[in-house]
């Protein structure tokens, strides 16, 4: 940053999805999911630095370098739906080509009749009409443009599907529509997914499991079943993003994120949490899922 000073977009984001598996990382907007993200694809801005380790197979995406990336990674083992999925769509091109043009970089199909084809068979995969693929991106519907860009997504047969964000701006029925699209893809148990959403409802119907970022670090891991129903989330910030949903409390969350930039010492979400202590002026350690030192505890156990 100017002067030389330095931020922490993402630290101490530890955690696993295996194949078969979708796993959603859910948080405030601007709390670093969509930069791990990017971490992940090699696409942070020049003036970031990654550290650690972020293995796909035996490869550590964190250290290969652009060529790797480019060649290896991008389409190949890491597929990305993104957000806004129309201003990533070449806005004078056909889908059809856009598709066409993708298959004949991240496969062995070159001759015409075969790309064509391989185009079509990645344009079911992703339920988008072959009778629009001759359509351009601003002629599609928010549903189709992100059935479009799953469809690039799934050219590559990649192992992981990164999905960022994949509902922002969809209605309600299209947002289900597109999680089940995306869970589909997974439970044949050939692909991991990695959903990166706020819409808790959304990661509620596709996750197996939730990871919750609070300003720049994951701060509960657990069972998604346990997280959205009996015994609940652990951790009061998680709580509290539960509770503020129209069908449960619909109260929200006191108070405003922190700056990453001006986090405060201990406890990132301790100027906003009610159950505070002194124990709270420490950085808490993550233990069993949790990073908090006065996590909420199911009855069974309290007894």
């Amino acid at each position: 940053m100017p002067g030389g000073r330095r931020i922490a977009a993402v630290t101490d984001a530890h955690f696993d999805v295996a194949a078969g598996e979708c796993l959603a990382l859910i948080g405030e907007s601007g709390c670093g999911k969509s930069v791990l993200a990017s971490a992940l694809l090699g696409l942070l801005p020049a003036n970031a630095q990654a550290a650690g380790e972020a293995r796909l197979g035996e490869l550590n995406l964190l250290a290969a370098d652009e060529r790797t990336l480019a060649r290896t990674v991008r389409g190949r083992m890491v597929g990305l739906v993104p957000q806004s999925p129309a201003a990533h769509l070449t806005p004078v091109r056909t889908i059809r080509s856009q598709l066409e043009e993708t298959v004949g970089a991240l496969t062995d199909a070159r001759e015409r009749t075969a790309v064509r084809a391989a185009a079509e068979a990645a344009a079911e995969r992703a339920a988008f009409p072959t009778d629009h693929l001759g359509l351009h991106p601003h002629e599609l519907s928010g549903g189709l443009a992100q059935r479009a860009a799953t469809a690039l997504a799934l050219v590559g047969d990649a192992p992981l599907l990164l999905a960022d964000e994949p509902t922002t701006g969809l209605d309600r029925d299209l947002v289900d529509h597109t999680v089940d699209e995306l869970r589909r893809h997974v439970d044949d148990g050939r692909r991991a997914l990695l959903v990166i959403t706020h819409d808790l409802a959304a990661a509620e119907r596709i996750a197996d499991r939730v990871a919750v970022m609070y300003a720049g670090r994951i701060i509960e891991l657990t069972d998604a079943k346990r997280f959205f129903g009996t015994p609940g989330p652990r951790h009061p910030y998680s709580r509290g993003l539960l509770q503020a949903l129209p069908d449960r409390a619909f109260t929200p969350v006191p108070g405003m994120p922190p700056e990453l930039g001006d986090l405060p010492d201990g406890c990132a979400f301790a100027p906003r949490c009610d159950r505070v202590t002194d124990a709270c002026a420490v950085r808490p350690p993550t233990i069993d899922g949790v990073a908090c030192h006065q996590p909420h505890v199911p009855e069974r156990l309290r007894a």
